[in-house]
């Protein structure tokens, strides 16, 4: 409240407050979560279909060019669990009861609602990796050592996050809506990006307060050490304001005061008869909350950045010894998420809240059972024994007691040298947790292991079952390893109408395949981490789901490209083999006699099928051939039996219609 308010009032209309700038060849820290909203929402990107990872990989790739065109030097800085002292935790409650009336307002008007999608935050963290940007996350909120260390550098913060305001920074703050970072600049032979600097002293000047009242002002406003009493600030303001507004009289009501105590003082005698105690309760609260905004001398990201120094965790009594060394560099890093210190130290985990109906189940009980094999392991045999989880049912929030899974190869690791467990166990936790074995995975690329594992964990585990054609959808996108350039051959998913029941089984699969990231994170990553940009395209599988339904075909999207075929009969045969197999094990264990119903996978079976019989083309079937031969080791042997008997039904009919083939698509459309 108090950034917008700033900014679209006071600040935006008085030019004295920010100062034009030519920004180049400094070093930048940068607020990293608000640059990851602030660059997905300002970019146009899709919000309701289940996110433009590509074309947001695109976008953070030219804003770091930019700032290396300008001789930037950026170092980037994360959030990471949540204060242990739970200061916030009304603040994180209202607003998780906000978010889930946003997401369903989304789901069900179609309207954009700011809601960042399932694996955005990935994305961002995968690509700043990959360009080889400074990246440290907190062990808490970073605020703080954000100030600390543009302190230490004297260079500016980025961020637009309203506490910067109030930090007495040196180099001040660039505010990252007045960050002309696409429209950089030359000057000689010097590129330089045009933007605006924001300095506490001309707030100060401007509004005629003294400069140590920033924090008094900043706690008055509101903190979240205390909720104080309503005060009506907005009485303070000048008169003939057509609508007072309480911040601007309460800056109006601060120029009377020289020091905080004494502003503190009158501010209690504002809010009418307080008890004793009641008042020292308030005072307090001001006083923790003012104290937040001066800077420490030194910041332990100067060491991690330079030196690569593991930051020290807080000495804090409550948690002491409850987050194992190893772990520390990884956190610091962001290989780890900072979920983690959430369920360590509180016994927490919030949960996302995607874009979807109100109607429909919370689309991450699908993957509750992988989170519990992760508390299992961060907790081990620590009481209690459950983790809460804050998660909603409808359109209300409930703080649900999940059990942590506790058996297994799980019984005989230990968190404090987790590290050093023998790999093919940590693996074997991980498949375990999907219910896929590793043999199946061996003919994949590394990069699909983990993603086909999560689809065959999600299409026995997702609630209502996905139907054929977005398994199709899913498997294709997969398949395809540049989908954001394939949306041309499309319809944009944006200008489609939501369908509620596709958005949510797609969320169903990214909450599986978030989970099973992180829990890969915690074993150490026993398989390579897919990178989601190159992997998964939320809008075009949505596009994909579209085409299917309105009669559409979608051969062209593999034409010509023999690798993606390959990929997709690949990942076919092996969803196929373990479908079958889970079929088979329920049918032997409920002993049921009625007739099974038609699942999505009858329908890839016949794609199957059709690839060993529609294509006279010799060098596409021995191409076939030799894919499945290789299938055959890992002991599919309903699928072979399937290519011989098709195999004889293709020269039968190569026989009596010649023509046949000669009609189809050739290289292998057929299996879509």
């Amino acid at each position: 409240m108090l950034i917008q308010y700033l900014a679209d009032t006071f600040l935006e209309a008085t030019s004295q407050i920010y100062r034009d700038v030519r920004f180049m060849g400094r070093r930048l820290v940068i607020d990293g979560c608000n640059l990851l909203h602030l660059l997905y929402f300002n970019s146009g990107l899709d919000q309701n279909h289940g996110g433009e990872y590509a074309a947001f990989e695109d976008v953070i790739e030219k804003f770091v060019i930019a700032l290396r065109d300008c001789r930037i030097t950026p170092y980037v800085v994360l959030d990471g669990g949540t204060d242990c002292t739970d200061k916030k935790l009304e603040t994180l409650t209202q607003r998780a009861k906000d978010r889930i009336i946003k997401a369903h307002r989304a789901a069900a008007e179609g309207s954009q609602e700011r809601i960042l999608p399932l694996l955005a935050k990935l994305v961002f963290r995968q690509t700043l990796d990959r360009l080889e940007v400074p990246v440290a996350q907190c062990y808490g909120e970073a605020d703080e050592q954000i100030a600390t260390l543009a302190n230490e550098w004297q260079c500016p913060v980025l961020s637009n996050d309203s506490d910067f305001y109030i930090f007495e920074l040196p180099a001040g703050l660039l505010p990252i809506d007045h960050f002309k970072w696409e429209a950089v600049e030359q000057c000689g032979s010097q590129k330089y990006i045009p933007c605006k600097s924001y300095n506490t002293s001309s707030f100060c000047i401007f509004f005629n307060i003294q400069h140590h009242l920033l924090p008094t002002f900043a706690a008055l406003a509101g903190n979240d050490y205390v909720k104080l009493q309503r005060t009506s600030w907005a009485q303070f303001a000048p008169a003939g304001r057509e609508k007072p507004n309480r911040l601007e009289g309460l800056l109006c009501w601060l120029r009377d005061f020289q020091q905080p105590r004494e502003a503190l003082e009158a501010a209690l005698g504002l809010m009418g008869e307080l008890s004793k105690k009641s008042k020292a309760e308030v005072l307090q609260g001001l006083s923790l909350g003012m104290a937040e905004y001066q800077i420490p001398p030194s910041s332990y990201l100067k060491m991690f950045f330079i030196h690569k120094v593991v930051p020290p965790f807080p000495a804090v009594e409550k948690t002491a010894g409850l987050v194992p060394h190893w772990m520390l560099l990884p956190l610091a890093e962001a290989r780890l998420c900072g979920d983690i210190l959430d369920v360590l130290q509180l016994r927490r985990m919030p949960l996302p809240t995607p874009v979807d109906h109100g109607d429909m189940p919370s689309a991450c009980l699908t993957s509750r059972p992988i989170r519990q094999v992760m508390y299992g392991l961060l907790l081990g045999k620590a009481k209690p024994l459950q983790v809460e989880e804050r998660d909603r049912e409808g359109l209300e929030l409930k703080f649900i007691l999940v059990q942590r899974t506790y058996k297994g190869v799980i019984q005989r690791l230990d968190l404090n040298s987790l590290d050093k467990a023998d790999p093919s166990e940590r693996l074997q936790v991980l498949l375990e947790a999907l219910g896929v074995p590793e043999a199946s995975l061996n003919s994949l690329p590394p990069q699909l292991r983990l993603p086909v594992a999560v689809t065959c964990y999600w299409l026995q585990r997702a609630q209502p079952p996905p139907d054929q054609m977005m398994l199709k959808a899913l498997l294709l996108g997969l398949t395809i390893v540049d989908t954001w350039r394939q949306r041309a051959a499309l319809h944009p998913a944006n200008k489609q109408r939501l369908d509620v029941n596709v958005v949510h089984a797609f969320n169903q699969w990214q909450l599986c395949l978030k989970d099973s990231i992180q829990l890969n994170q915690v074993l150490g990553y026993p398989l390579p981490e897919p990178q989601i940009a190159r992997l998964y395209e939320g809008t075009f599988v949505h596009q994909l789901v579209h085409v299917m339904k309105t009669g559409g075909r979608l051969g062209s999207l593999l034409k010509s490209d023999r690798s993606s075929v390959k990929r997709y009969q690949t990942m076919v045969f092996i969803v196929h083999q373990f479908y079958t197999q889970e079929t088979s094990k329920s049918s032997e264990t409920q002993k049921t006699a009625t007739a099974p119903q038609r699942q999505p996978l009858d329908d890839l079976t016949a794609d199957l099928q059709q690839m060993f019989t529609l294509h006279e083309d010799e060098e596409f079937v021995t191409e076939a051939n030799s894919a499945v031969t290789a299938l055959e080791d890992l002991s599919l042997h309903d699928l072979v039996s399937v290519r011989t008997r098709y195999k004889t039904k293709e020269r039968n009919n190569r026989c009596k219609i010649p023509e046949m083939s000669r009609k189809e698509e050739c290289r292998g459309l057929d299996i879509i």
